[in-house]
């Protein structure tokens, strides 16, 4: 399944939020990154129907999001915020929105489906149990009940233990193995360790879109290590972008971004994806 979108832009009223923003996706999964306000869930809400654009086109394939009907039998959708009736098991909660997409599963069928998100186990618990992370995993079970082809997903690791961030984004890695993955997110390490490719968004821009390991080249020579005194490091944070500041014993270690030699004693060091996006909405 590919997506395209061409020229697109949303208004409200006279504040523009999305300016000509120009994509494609194919199978696989793609991240979507950029600070709050950039306009990431707008373009999100957009893509899934739920806000209607003001200009431009998009594509699913041959198919315009404007056909919601269509569009909404081909997608499955996690927003950040949802919730589930608290008294529902994990099973009901499943098969009731099962129920009301049309689709008929059987026993087996649910269980099969809970077993992709390993909450087979626990699928008699009530959802009001549940913690953060097994929330979101019923919740992509939920967004996927359809088997949708292609599958939109916003912030799904925000407020996640470290282990649980890595549960999903393991199952959004295997879903991107047949199906096209669009995973918006504020997160960088996410978008490093399960994107093939990245877009950015500022102030409603598109300020990137590439593959991850190209973007990092673009923060090459523009990242420094730099060890100051107490007392010293001020003076960089007031004048420099300072990524990073690290105790160190008796020293403050500083990442610095920035496109001059901040200091004769700082050492340039490879950029990360962090480096490369800040200096992308730093403007460096």
């Amino acid at each position: 399944m590919k997506i395209q979108i061409k020229e697109l832009e949303k208004y409200y009223g006279a504040y523009k939020i999305l300016e000509r923003i120009n994509l494609t996706f194919d199978e696989g999964i793609h991240g979507l990154l950029g600070p709050n306000g950039a306009g990431k869930t707008t373009l999100i809400r957009i893509l899934s129907t739920l806000l209607p654009k003001t200009s431009g086109e998009i594509y699913y394939d041959n198919i315009k999001v404007d056909n919601k009907e269509e569009i909404r039998k081909i997608i499955g959708y996690l927003p950040q915020e949802f919730s589930f009736y608290p008294n529902f098991t994990v099973y009901e909660t499943l098969d009731y929105f099962a129920s009301l997409s049309n689709i008929r599963l059987n026993k087996r069928e649910i269980l099969d489906r809970l077993e992709i998100v390993h909450l087979q186990d626990i699928h008699k618990a009530k959802t009001k149990t549940l913690s953060g992370g097994m929330k979101r995993r019923l919740g992509i079970a939920v967004a996927m009940i359809g088997d949708p082809e292609v599958l939109i997903v916003d912030e799904p690791t925000a407020g996640l233990d470290p282990e649980e961030r890595i549960r999903v984004r393991n199952m959004l890695s295997d879903f991107g193995k047949t199906k096209t993955v669009l995973l918006s997110t504020h997160i960088v390490e996410d978008i490093q360790l399960s994107c093939k490719s990245l877009s950015i968004l500022n102030k409603g821009k598109l300020i990137y879109s590439g593959a991850v390991k190209d973007v990092i080249k673009e923060a090459d020579g523009y990242v420094w290590n730099l060890n100051v005194n107490f007392g010293e490091s001020e003076q960089y944070m007031d004048k420099y972008n300072v990524i990073s500041s690290i105790v160190d014993e008796d020293k403050i270690s500083l990442r610095i971004l920035s496109k001059e030699k901040p200091s004769l004693n700082a050492n340039n060091v490879f950029p990360t994806l962090e480096d490369a996006y800040m200096k992308l909405i730093k403007g460096v």
